[in-house]
């Protein structure tokens, strides 16, 4: 199973945001005293598997 740069940058975007949802819901559901915490970070890994969706096609 050959994968290419675009394979690569669709699997770590996919990658990266499921483990954004995942804090986000961690820190919302398990430890509500640090939710904050863990919604930044969340939300930064879904930013960054984000911006390796928008790069999927130009690099």
């Amino acid at each position: 199973m050959g994968l290419n740069k675009n394979g690569i940058f669709g699997i770590a975007s996919l990658i990266l945001t499921i483990l954004g949802i995942a804090l986000v819901l961690l820190g919302v559901l398990k430890y509500q005293d640090y939710a904050i915490g863990f919604s930044v970070v969340g939300s930064g890994f879904i930013a960054i598997g984000w911006a390796f969706n928008a790069l999927k096609g130009r690099v």
